[in-house]
């Protein structure tokens, strides 16, 4: 490349910095911050939530759990994430090694993408996009994507099967969560998560419209723990028959990050469940009762969006240890023959009481 070639070139890109305004530049600067500091949460949050629920089991088991590292066993992921990225990065001799390198980043992808929309308090969130329930079930399918790659490049039968039964649970099960979303755009009138919470300020949706925000709750809340992959419906990672499921041939960081996305995945499904069914970051009012709403609002948005996210999440774990694990089959009749009728319906009933006006609560 001679001087004046290199001349032209500079030309060129000084040109198009010139043309573009700096609004565009501090809007890119933003959003970089904004996925720098959605990593950083994402990795603290999977200790933590690993954490807990290593303790939730062992007091369900009426055991101690993690003790020795760190008080109470606080410091005990730490001690595992370094154990995992120092571990060798096995890839087996006949895998696709570009996309058994690829498969774990499209699961946090996904994950990183979602949690950049979700308002966690009224000052609190990355992106408000006015179609935030379409964009979160569209970015929502990078994980079985992830997982589909996993199983298909390991060049291994039981990831292949592992991978195929978590993609047919997955896309059966999104059916039944979407239908209950769109209850809520519904009864919100709107796709923007931050103004659906804000029209729950009457009342929350599972206490809305005569039953159906309950129902919807329950349909969602059961679609989701299927789409993670959690117990009971951990057929794609049934260890005593496929080993691990699609990731059996992973190891070291990769391995490390298939157990984060889990992680995050309970959080996310958490989070959007609490948004969207029990009013995310406001705070809980009962009629006119001045006093108490009064206590009420000096609880800070963050803390009831983390409060009520918890809850959750406390749910699902607790999940684990109660229900024994479906069948394959048990869990497509559960879907296709009871939660997506019941789901139809459900959006029937919600399209006429939006239609004829029909609310508990005034809207």
């Amino acid at each position: 490349m001679n001087e004046t070639t290199v001349w032209q070139v500079k030309t060129i890109a000084q040109r198009a910095q010139e043309a573009l305004p700096d609004s565009v530049w501090l809007s890119a600067g933003y959003i970089a911050l904004g996925l720098v500091g959605a990593g950083a949460f994402v990795a603290l949050l999977g200790m933590v939530l690993i954490y807990a629920e290593r303790k939730i089991a062992a007091h369900f088991q009426c055991r101690m759990g993690p003790m020795r590292v760190g008080w109470h066993g606080i410091l005990q992921s730490i001690a595992d994430t370094l154990k995992l990225l120092l571990k060798e990065d096995i890839v087996p001799e006949n895998a696709d090694k570009l996309l058994h390198l690829i498969a774990p980043f499209l699961c946090l992808l996904g994950a990183l993408l979602t949690i950049a929309v979700l308002p966690m308090s009224p000052t609190l969130q990355v992106a408000d996009v006015n179609i935030g329930v379409l964009y979160i079930s569209a970015v929502s399918g990078l994980g079985v994507l992830g997982l589909l790659v996993a199983g298909w490049s390991s060049n291994n039968k039981w990831s292949l099967i592992g991978a195929m039964r978590a993609g047919a649970q997955i896309v059966s099960y999104e059916l039944s969560a979407t239908l209950a979303l769109l209850v809520v755009v519904l009864l919100s009138g709107t796709l923007q998560l931050s103004k659906i919470v804000e029209s729950q300020a009457q009342g929350w949706w599972i206490w809305r419209a005569h039953g159906v925000g309950i129902v919807s709750f329950i349909i969602f809340l059961i679609a989701s723990v299927a789409e993670i992959n959690r117990t009971p419906f951990d057929i794609a990672e049934g260890e005593s028959e496929l080993t691990a499921g699609f990731h059996t041939e992973y190891s070291g960081m990769r391995f490390a990050f298939f157990f984060l996305a889990e992680f995050i995945n309970m959080f996310i499904v958490s989070a959007v469940c609490s948004t969207l069914f029990l009013g995310g970051w406001m705070p809980f009012h009962i009629g006119n009762l001045a006093g108490f709403n009064g206590i009420m609002d000096l609880i800070p948005p963050g803390l009831w969006f983390a409060g009520k996210t918890s809850f959750i999440i406390f749910l699902i774990m607790w999940f684990r240890w109660t229900f024994p694990r479906l069948r394959v089959d048990q869990l497509m009749k559960l879907e296709w023959k009871l939660l997506l009728p019941i789901g139809f319906v459900n959006l029937f009933a919600a399209a006429v009481i939006v239609l004829y006006n029909l609310y508990f609560f005034p809207k």
